[in-house]
């Protein structure tokens, strides 16, 4: 944190913006991408790169607002088969599709080509679609 903190305040005059209404928006978007590039780059430099993209437990608490108890069940089981993606599918697929990297982002974050970047996101999909349709037969056969 400190790290993102220090490139933040170093790098403070790279930051422009063309309108004001936007400021505070634009202002957000640049620190997370700061911090999360900087943390990315921690990770890295640790050896640590499995870890990238995991999801953090507020995540389950955000899902909880004004949805119905169906809704929560079925997101908290999509989180439970996410977490169970090999490695290199679930970095891919966090960056994408809840951290919102494009594949160009993501390919140069870790160090991969960009189509390597899009066929881990494809088989992840794939893994979770195959893996939804058995859980959405096996309880179609239990209820039968």
């Amino acid at each position: 944190m400190n790290d993102g903190f220090v490139k933040l305040f170093s790098h403070f005059e790279r930051f422009s913006y063309e309108d004001s209404e936007d400021l505070e928006r634009m202002l957000m978007g640049w620190i997370r991408k700061i911090m999360v590039n900087t943390a990315i780059d921690e990770l890295r430099r640790k050896n640590m790169i499995p870890e990238i993209g995991g999801i953090p437990d507020y995540v389950w608490e955000e899902a909880d607002m004004g949805e119905s108890a169906e809704q929560k069940l079925y997101y908290k089981e999509l989180i439970i088969l996410v977490k169970e993606l090999p490695p290199s599918y679930q970095v891919a697929f966090n960056m994408y599709v809840i951290d919102g990297f494009s594949h160009q982002e993501i390919a140069d974050k870790l160090r991969i080509s960009i189509g390597a970047s899009k066929s881990n996101l494809a088989k992840a999909r794939a893994h979770l679609k195959k893996k939804l349709n058995n859980d959405t037969q096996e309880f179609d056969i239990c209820s039968s």
